[in-house]
């Protein structure tokens, strides 16, 4: 699939296991493994962190591997929910630095063009996310880029 705003191609991923049953080199049991998911996601983790954490630090392959169900239907049904969902929450960071960093740096339309793509992405998800009800209907990120200049 190609990017959203350049004429490259994405990147390049490992596969994920074939087969979905649980391996049986895996030590911890799935008691263990919610009470670990559910420290590390109160810890303010979101999904795909506690996935790579899991599968680094634990060894446990996939989540829904071990488990039977996603890791987000997971949390959800624990109680633990998250203010925006995680594409969304990190291009709403990643556009607050930007912010910050051009009340510094006027001058830097490199990186005053890099916000206009990034709020064209919120925008675009936020639409979807509307869409499909994750978001409520009212829901509106105010574009700051015409602030700046």
């Amino acid at each position: 699939m190609a990017r959203m705003h350049t004429r490259r191609k994405g990147k390049s991923h490992s596969k994920r296991p074939p087969i979905l049953k649980r391996p049986e080199w895996v030590k911890y049991s799935p008691e263990e493994i919610e009470e670990i998911v559910i420290k590390l996601a109160k810890e303010g983790k979101y999904p795909s962190e506690i996935g790579m954490i899991l599968r680094d630090e634990y060894g446990i392959p996939t989540f829904k591997q071990v488990m039977g169900k996603k890791l987000v239907k997971f949390l959800e049904e624990k109680g633990i929910k998250y203010e925006y969902p995680e594409d969304l929450a990190r291009l709403l960071e990643k556009a607050k630095r930007l912010i910050n960093h051009l009340r510094v740096h006027k001058k830097d339309y490199k990186n005053k063009h890099a916000l206009e793509l990034i709020e064209a992405k919120i925008h675009n998800l936020a639409k979807y996310y509307k869409r499909v009800g994750r978001l409520p209907k009212d829901w509106r990120y105010k574009t700051v880029v015409a602030k700046i200049e």
